[in-house]
């Protein structure tokens, strides 16, 4: 530690000894003077001379990246009153809207359900059950994030070339995303309080009535939000659905965009695939209601009895193993496959320059996220409010915007306002930051949160500023949630496909769009070196998601 951390951590200690002090010597001086004393406690407070929070200029900071963040909204009305009510009829209410529109909600409706049961079911025997080597179940059950969901599609239409339309969709994106269901779900059940369940049996119900009453119920939050951000996933995945030729509004607004730049008709589909995004996240809303999930008191610390499964161990290690291998085992033996076929002459200057590019734009979009993301992080933990939430949401939503209306979006304003600026380096770290914020925002917040904002105090009373309160405290010891999420925005940006496609500049190849060229020559030797390196960039994403889920239950 430095000297003048040393001299800072002795004058708070020394503060806070005199806050303690003062407060005993008023109680004495009570007690001597034959008062009664208060029924409760007289807190003493410390009067700094700076006397105020940066809070003014930190909400303005926040107010300018949340509209901002508006921007996409806001071109989605503007182009809707710029075509003019007739134009907006003639191009939405069509028969080809109306197919895409059937082709989402059959997809919506099948895949969710289908990956709640197998979550919920995976979940139950990981964390509940004494199924041998759970904990590597456990692992390979968040494994499949690592393997990007249009890598997920390369392996299987490799493997089998027939494969296309609704089932092949539902099934592909199952096994790609049931994980975001597996997470929040296993970790709901760490720390579920056994009393919960004890009670529910001895009042005489079965096991399966246990769980279907009382701890289903229990679960409705993690399942609505793993829900939620399935179904976002699968209103903004274009390459997935692209190699099986199942058509969605991605897909067609990629198509359209690629046909005639900035068209009417694409705009439009943009709009409409902006409501379906609002639909899903007020849907969310009614279905998670308003109940309480808390239990008043601390509850049982006392780990979950695990249950034992007997004769059924057997079928039990057939999920995992199963699912495993549809999962991972096809991709990494696909990938081998190829990798194997194409020798090293695959392996050409074209994919070191690819990764170095990937790595660049991860990197820059990471920390601009974060950076962005850190007023409105400092905000919801230091001063919240009605105003701090509605900038707070406005952060958020838009990472639950497909990153083709934002592509979109940033294409028509740099056309019409600024062209200098279209297709340019600039406007493509714009559209990360904008997709990537809320990943930003989650791990910032979390730990700002975990600064005593009685340092910042203590700083101020001994003559920093607000705002240097704010950067040698807590920005010091906030550091390693700042790194998680530059990590996590970064290997986002990493996969991410449509914004790159639609916005990098000439001579810009990163791996996600060097890949999706030569797939779509159907060269799937060539492309196996970039699929390998996206799985090996999104390994430890992986990892940090299955710590921090442990670290929540206090594991």
């Amino acid at each position: 530690m430095t000297t003048s951390g040393n001299r800072l951590s002795k004058a708070v200690a020394f503060l806070f000894q005199r806050v303690k002090a003062s407060a005993l010597l008023q109680d004495n001086r009570l007690l001597a003077s034959g008062n009664e004393a208060p029924v409760a406690p007289r807190v003493a407070r410390i009067v700094l001379p700076r006397g105020r929070m940066p809070d003014a200029s930190v909400i303005l900071l926040a107010t300018l990246v949340a509209i901002f963040s508006l921007v996409p909204l806001g071109f989605i009305g503007w182009v809707t009153y710029d075509v003019g009510w007739e134009t907006v009829k003639a191009l939405v209410f069509r028969p080809r809207v109306g197919e895409l529109l059937v082709n989402t909600v059959l997809l919506e409706s099948i895949t969710i359900p289908l990956s709640i049961a197998l979550a919920v079911t995976l979940a139950w025997l990981t964390e509940r059950t004494d199924i041998p080597f759970a904990r590597l179940w456990a692992w390979l059950a968040i494994a499949p994030l690592a393997v990007p969901a249009f890598v997920h599609s390369y392996a299987w239409v490799s493997l089998i070339p027939g494969m296309r339309g609704l089932q092949s969709g539902v099934f592909v994106s199952v096994i790609a995303y049931y994980p975001f269901l597996y997470l929040p779900v296993a970790a709901a059940l760490r720390r579920l309080d056994p009393a919960i369940e004890d009670a529910a049996a001895s009042l005489g119900l079965n096991p399966w009535r246990v769980f279907f009453r009382a701890v289903l119920p229990q679960l409705r939050l993690a399942i609505c939000g793993g829900s939620l951000l399935i179904a976002l996933h699968l209103l903004s995945e274009y390459g997935l659905f692209v190699m099986i030729r199942f058509d969605t509004f991605a897909t067609a607004i990629v198509d359209q965009f690629q046909s005639s730049y900035n068209s009417p008709a694409s705009n439009m589909l943009g709009g409409v695939l902006v409501a379906c995004c609002l639909f899903l996240l007020g849907f969310e809303v009614l279905v998670r209601g308003n109940e309480r999930y808390a239990r008043v008191g601390s509850g049982s610390p006392r780990p979950a009895d695990r249950r034992r499964l007997g004769w059924f161990v057997l079928p039990a290690i057939l999920l995992p193993v199963v699912l495993a291998a549809l999962a991972l085992g096809v991709p990494l033996v696909t990938l081998g496959r190829w990798l194997y076929l194409g020798g090293t002459d695959i392996w050409r200057i074209e994919v070191g320059s690819a990764f170095l590019q990937t790595i660049m734009l991860a990197i820059v979009g990471g920390v601009l996220a974060t950076m962005a993301a850190a007023p409105m992080a400092w905000l919801s933990v230091r001063a919240p409010g009605r105003f701090q939430r509605v900038l707070e949401a406005c952060h958020y939503y838009v990472g639950s915007l497909p990153g083709v209306v934002v592509a979109l979006a940033l294409v028509t304003i740099t056309v019409r306002l600024v062209l200098p600026l279209y297709q340019t380096f600039a406007t493509l770290i714009v559209a990360y930051v904008m997709l990537f914020l809320p990943r930003a925002m989650v791990g910032l917040r979390a730990s700002i949160a975990q600064a005593p904002v009685e340092l910042e105090r203590a700083a101020m009373g001994l003559g920093r500023t607000p705002g240097q309160a704010v950067r040698q405290i807590t920005m010091r010891l906030a550091a390693p949630g700042a790194a998680a999420s530059v990590a996590l925005a970064a290997l986002g940006i990493t996969n991410e496909l449509t914004a790159t496609l639609m916005l990098s500049p000439n001579g810009v190849d990163t791996l996600a769009t060097k890949f999706w060229s030569l797939t779509s020559e159907i060269d799937y030797v060539s492309a196996a070196p970039y699929a390998f390196m996206m799985v090996v960039l999104s390994l430890p994403l992986t990892l940090m998601l299955y710590t921090q889920s442990k670290r929540t239950a206090g594991q």
